[in-house]
């Protein structure tokens, strides 16, 4: 990264909390910071939520978290209880003070929004509006995070289950998992391979393996991002991690199959550098087969 790059976010970040207030003790005009008010948001109105969410959403220190509970709790705004079906779990609710507060925050954020864009004219606010939603595509995509799981861990199955409910849907066929090539997802678990899980907020939001045979040419199975994280750049992510992860094991050689239903998927391999091949196995949902040369590290 360019220093003028980290300098420009740097007074990005100055110039938005200035503007919209989050330097002030009293948020929008009210009577709590920026982190009781943020907070008291995020629980929703009417919803009862698991705790550890609600941290994993806003990325929380669990102690800040508990203080942020605590006093909005003093202030008769949220319930904290444990989980009917399981103590050890604690919950959180709005209380009716909370959500009348809550909607007298929603419209302060109006008011401050609608005041960011009147000294604008048309052109200059659609110039905002798109900026603003580039920048927010671009920001989810660098909380995005990357972890090695094991195929049966609940977020990688969760991932496989959308995968093929997806893929049902969209083969002509439909789409059996037990009649693919990859019909046990443990061939995805080391050393045969490993299984990339993508978390946004602490949700599973995409996933990917590759097999890794002695001898062989690594393979990628089972690429697929949610429908509501796809045009921030994730399968191209999550791609290029699981052609390092080959490398480094000492692929020199990466290969996968789509089918022509695929039509996004085929567009972003064959502008990764994929190069379409004749079939080197014989999958019965694949149309098409690529390959792509991997400089071997670690060796």
């Amino acid at each position: 990264m360019e220093g003028e790059q980290v300098r420009q976010v740097r007074r990005f970040n100055r110039t938005v909390a200035e503007r919209v207030g989050v330097l002030h003790d009293h948020y929008l005009g009210g009577a709590r910071p920026y982190g009781q008010a943020r907070l008291l948001w995020e629980i929703g109105d009417g919803d009862t939520h698991d705790v550890r969410r609600v941290r994993d959403r806003l990325d929380l220190d669990s102690g800040y978290l508990s203080r942020l509970l605590r006093a909005l709790e003093r202030d008769g705004l949220v319930a904290v209880e444990s989980h009917p079906h399981d103590r050890r779990v604690r919950t959180v609710r709005l209380t009716e003070a909370g959500r009348q507060e809550r909607a007298l925050l929603d419209d302060r954020s109006d008011a401050l929004a609608t005041s960011l864009l009147a000294p604008l004219d048309a052109r200059q606010r659609d110039r905002l509006t798109s900026a603003m939603a580039e920048v927010e595509r671009l920001l989810t995509a660098s909380v995005v995070s990357l972890a090695v799981l094991d195929p049966d861990h609940p977020d990688a199955a969760h991932c496989l289950r959308s995968y093929a409910a997806e893929l049902q849907d969209l083969f002509e066929s439909g789409f059996d998992p037990a009649n693919s090539l990859l019909p046990d997802p443990g061939q995805l678990r080391p050393p045969r391979g490993l299984f990339l899980v993508a978390r946004l907020h602490g949700e599973p939001v995409g996933c990917g393996g590759v097999k890794l045979p002695p001898g062989a040419p690594a393979e990628i199975k089972r690429l697929w991002v949610s429908p509501r994280v796809r045009g921030i750049g994730l399968a191209r992510r999550l791609l290029a991690e699981l052609e390092e992860r080959a490398a480094r094991h000492g692929s020199d050689l990466v290969r996968l199959d789509t089918n022509k239903a695929l039509e996004a998927a085929t567009r972003l391999y064959r502008n990764s550098g994929y190069s379409e091949v004749p079939a080197f196995n014989d999958e019965p949902y694949a149309h098409h087969w690529f390959e792509k040369p991997l400089t071997p590290k670690g060796r």
